[in-house]
């Protein structure tokens, strides 16, 4: 190990995907607001930010038993639209009304797709300290993949661990550790970054890596009280600038 290599505090930095390096609040608002207009075509406008309080919120967890393994990707979509659906007063779609509802869905989910301001630029310092980065989410990889290769970012943050590649994902501690492993880094010496305080920085915490919450500015997709923060041992950062010296590079 260089000099250099052994004075600094962190080998890896992990990044989450969605609302860490990219936009994808603003994402689903533009693809639901498009969904609205098709096919809630009753709600105000004015309402469809309620449409994206709803959909973040997925307060029955059907994303949630897709990490874990226990549905599968079309299962929980569709379950979750839905949902949506009948909390707005649209019609329940069936297998075929769903595959129509999810072509439009994704077709405006993905021309949304943006990276945040802050995230190449964090990237590419940590890159220039000599610090590797990867890149582990709770979707898929190919998808992950793609979402990195269209908002520029994928040569300089590889996809490495999704949900599909040990069949669960996030808070499991086995996704973070097989991360770093892939990495080429000590957990201990792994940074894992991610927008959500519970399922990214606590339990990153909890496999052995150093968790840090990105609490970006804006709301939350589920509330967080003051007491959870104190008592999470995780750093906090409110943007990705600020990353570099909360770990101390």
């Amino acid at each position: 190990m260089s000099a250099r290599a052994a004075d600094r505090p962190f080998d890896g930095v992990l990044f989450d995907i969605d609302d860490t390096l990219v936009d994808t609040r603003g994402a689903f608002a533009a693809a639901l607001g498009v969904v609205a207009e098709r096919f809630l075509p009753h709600l105000p406008a004015g309402r469809h930010p309620e449409l994206l309080t709803h959909w973040r919120a997925d307060a029955a967890g059907h994303y949630s038993r897709y990490t874990r393994g226990e549905v599968g990707y079309r299962e929980q979509r569709l379950a979750r639209a839905n949902a949506m659906h009948a909390a707005f007063g649209g019609s329940m779609l069936d297998d075929d009304g769903f595959t129509t509802w999810d072509e439009v869905f994704e077709e405006a989910f993905r021309t949304a797709w943006e990276p945040h301001d802050d995230a190449a630029a964090a990237v590419d310092e940590l890159r220039g300290l000599g610090v590797a980065v990867g890149a582990l989410s709770n979707a898929s990889v190919d998808y992950q993949s793609l979402k990195l290769e269209r908002v520029g970012l994928a040569e300089t943050v590889p996809m490495l661990v999704g949900v599909d590649t040990l069949g669960f994902g996030k808070p499991d501690a086995r996704v973070f550790v097989e991360a770093c492993r892939r990495l080429g880094t000590d957990p201990s010496r792994t940074a894992y970054v991610g927008d959500e305080l519970d399922v990214d920085a606590v339990a990153a915490r909890a496999a052995g890596l150093t968790g840090v919450w990105l609490d970006r500015p804006g709301p939350r997709r589920v509330p967080v009280s003051a007491a959870e923060i104190a008592t999470s041992g995780v750093l906090v950062v409110s943007g990705l600038a600020e990353l570099p010296g909360a770990l101390g590079l």
